[in-house]
């Protein structure tokens, strides 16, 4: 059995972060012809659901960049890869000394996502609480109101390329540490931050999936740097015309751009849909 696994944002989501029409016919297609798929995405399990409720996605969803996985049928968790008390420590160092304010993401008892902020906020910062808090369906919470040593999954953030080059330099000195970062859709030259701990990537959780799931193939896709970790265990891994230069480069193929359904008709011809 193939498992096909989508990187979302900039992969099989649109411009307008949306699963179109067209890939969603694709999609059923393959649901139809018994291919299984799955998602394997930075975003949070509120953020992925939202895109990809009523489209089929039933096998469990990797979400925060590997350091989750969901079991949408059961409601459960078969894979948490949490910061330790002396990770946490050192991740907010480096984000006091890069003068960005964390959202920090927990995990904690009963499997409540909770989302945490610093108090002090930019406005671009106001208006990525405002979106988390549409997408979560609730608010977020200053950081004095986070519970002692709450299991926490992952630091997110926003700030100039600057700011975010330097936190992503001083978490690479960090052994257990993985930081990713890139152009942030809310513009203004900004850039978005995700840290989490490294055993939290793609690849990792992709081959526990592969193996519960009784796969025997990998065909992944994706466009940026967290997606490298996946590409390297893949039997097939393929980037959109819109991927970054380093993720081409290891690609089997470069397809068509994710705007303009790019992986939905290379699927379509792949599987004769």
């Amino acid at each position: 059995m193939d498992l096909v696994v989508f990187d979302l944002d900039g992969t099989l989501l649109n411009a307008q972060s949306q699963i179109s029409d067209y890939t969603n016919r694709v999609l059923a297609k393959m649901a139809e012809a018994g291919i299984a798929y799955t998602v394997a995405t930075g975003r949070t399990l509120h953020g992925a659901h939202a895109v990809v409720s009523g489209s089929g996605f039933h096998l469990p969803h990797i979400i925060k960049n590997g350091v989750l996985i969901w079991n949408p049928a059961s409601g459960d968790y078969s894979r948490q890869c949490l910061l330790t008390q002396e990770e946490i420590s050192k991740v907010l160092l480096a984000f006091t000394d890069a003068g960005v304010s964390p959202f920090v993401h927990t995990f904690e008892p009963n499997e409540h996502h909770g989302v945490y902020h610093a108090p002090v906020m930019k406005d671009y910062e106001h208006k990525l609480a405002a979106f988390i808090e549409r997408e979560r369906g609730s608010a977020l919470k200053p950081l004095s109101a986070m519970p002692p040593k709450a299991p926490i999954a992952n630091f997110s953030g926003l700030g100039s390329q600057e700011a975010i080059d330097a936190i992503v330099a001083q978490i690479a000195q960090e052994e257990h540490l993985i930081a990713y970062g890139g152009p942030a859709f809310e513009g203004q030259n900004l850039y978005w931050l995700d840290v989490h701990h490294c055993d939290g990537n793609k690849g990792a959780a992709v081959l526990e999936l592969k193996r519960d799931v009784g796969a025997e193939r990998i065909i992944c896709f994706g466009d940026s740097d967290n997606d490298l970790t996946m590409f390297e265990i893949a039997d097939e891994c393929y980037a959109p015309d819109n991927a970054k230069p380093e993720v081409k480069a290891v690609a089997t193929k470069v397809i068509g751009h994710h705007d303009d359904d790019g992986i939905a008709r290379f699927l379509e011809a792949r599987f004769k849909l």
